[in-house]
């Protein structure tokens, strides 16, 4: 049983201001797990002044000092990461194969990539008699979700601190245990105190006094559509930037060529990748209607061969987050039988042989309209939908005919054609045949956000443009 009561704040751990605290369940037994500590209102307080106070020493640190810190940090991570592998299969559900792997090395992943940036990111540029200037924002507010943890924390905590800001991160209540061990590997590596700061708590209680309190200067929210636009409604009095990355109902384009069923085979596992609880998931599969039949049974086989299962075992796929969560995906699964789409896998219930857990079927819909809701609507959950497409004009206006535009993917065996094809997709990042980069901004347009996060262009949320105008060069040695 876990017990996480405390709140770090001012470099040290602290008892909250009240003792309230919140049962942590297992999704895979349902059974606590253990128990965190909720702050409040006071706590936000105090954690933001205590980054209000770091942050006049902190923004005025050299490149090298803060190179130093981010390879102390790495260190620190190296050893825990077992330690927080484990904890994220507890608290969400994750594999053990992808909570050790791909979990965790997403983290470690963005701080090798804060560090190399670091070391060539331009604070300073002279043009003219103007030198512009890049400067640290201030106190940052940073809201992270529940399904990849780790990713979120380290996406935002790392480019903040390499561009000289203070912070107080406010992770999810349902995968607290992850970013408990986080706060810990910061406090291991000398983060100096008031430059990193942590409260567990409710979205509506401390997310909100977060976002609205004066001397944040930034927020950065990764959630749900509903929880960005209440984020942004509060912060907007104080008029501080807020930067979001919020859902997405991505198409995943596949070519009309001889690599079609292995294409659909590869998008359909893939999206039950995390129980297919990812933002960015190509959820939306499109393929050609003359083909259909062919992707429907390529899609079949594939979901069939995702093992579902206790997440400290061998299998593809754990549970769902929790029970709303579970309750939500059987929702829309039946919204999409009753509005006539073809159910080819999968379907209601948990998977045969497990009576206890959120665990969901693999469930794929085929000959979908984009009209349809299960089409149109976030299900954040191993739900695919099967579209269909008369030509490539057709497909990209299928991909683009959505509320959202954060993700994308074009699979093909003509590299020029998939070139083209995501030249014209409407959405912010775009995979193609399988195209990964820690460098590529992420982020979305339309109802999935705005701002950038990932290598370079993540530092540039976390920065404000001066301009020093007449300010003569030093010169030339």
């Amino acid at each position: 049983m876990r017990e996480y009561l405390k709140l770090y704040i001012d470099g040290q751990w602290v008892s909250p201001s009240e003792t309230k605290t919140a049962d942590i369940i297992n999704p895979a037994t349902e059974e606590v797990s253990g128990r965190i500590a909720l702050g409040n209102a006071a706590d936000v307080d105090k954690a933001v002044k205590a980054a209000s106070r770091a942050f006049d020493s902190w923004s005025q640190t050299s490149r090298k000092q803060r190179i130093e810190l981010l390879e102390s940090i790495q260190a620190e991570y190296t050893k825990r990461k077992a330690d927080i592998g484990a904890a994220i299969t507890e608290e969400m559900g994750a594999p053990t194969g992808l909570a050790q792997g791909f979990h965790v090395d997403l983290g470690a992943g963005h701080l090798a990539t804060a560090i190399e940036t670091l070391k060539e990111f331009k604070f300073e540029e002279q043009r003219g008699v103007t030198l512009i200037s890049k400067d640290p924002i201030g106190v940052c507010a940073l809201i992270t979700p529940w399904n990849w943890p780790m990713n979120q924390v380290t996406v935002k905590v790392f480019p903040a601190l390499a561009t000289g800001n203070t912070m107080v991160l406010k992770p999810p209540q349902l995968a607290s245990y992850s970013a408990q061990i986080f706060a810990e590997v910061m406090h291991a590596a000398g983060v100096p105190k008031g430059v990193f700061n942590m409260i567990h708590g409710s979205g509506s209680v401390v997310g909100s006094a977060l976002s609205a309190h004066p001397q944040v200067d930034l927020v950065s929210i990764t959630g749900s559509e509903t929880v960005g636009i209440e984020i942004a409604k509060s912060a907007a009095n104080t008029v501080k930037r807020v930067c979001q990355e919020l859902g997405g109902k991505s198409a995943f384009i596949v070519l009309d060529d001889a690599k079609l069923p292995e294409n659909v085979a590869g998008a359909t596992s893939g999206l039950m990748v995390n129980s297919g609880q990812t933002c960015s998931a190509g959820s939306r599969l499109l393929v050609p209607k003359a083909r259909m039949a062919e992707a429907i049974e390529a899609a079949r086989a594939a979901a069939a061969a995702v093992t579902v299962g206790d997440p400290n075992t061998a299998v593809a796929m754990g549970p769902v987050v929790s029970k709303g969560q579970f309750n939500e995906i059987q929702k829309y699964i039946q919204i999409g039988i009753d509005e006539g789409a073809q159910l080819i896998a999968g379907g209601i219930g948990r998977p045969e042989g497990l009576s206890k857990g959120w665990f969901v079927k693999p469930t794929v819909f085929a000959n979908v309209r984009n009209d349809m809701r299960v089409a149109r609507e976030e299900i954040f959950g191993p739900v695919l939908v099967i579209i269909g497409y008369d030509n490539i004009d057709d497909a990209i206006a299928i991909a683009n005919d959505s509320d959202f535009g954060l993700a994308g993917y074009v699979n093909g065996a003509d590299a020029k054609q998939c070139n083209a094809v995501a030249k014209r997709m409407r959405t912010g990042w775009v995979s193609i045949n399988g195209g990964f980069d820690f460098n590529a901004p992420f982020g979305g347009i339309k109802k999935s956000g705005n701002g950038r996060e990932w290598g370079e262009f993540g530092f540039h949320e976390y920065v404000e443009i001066k301009s020093l105008l007449g300010y003569a060069p030093a010169p030339a040695q």
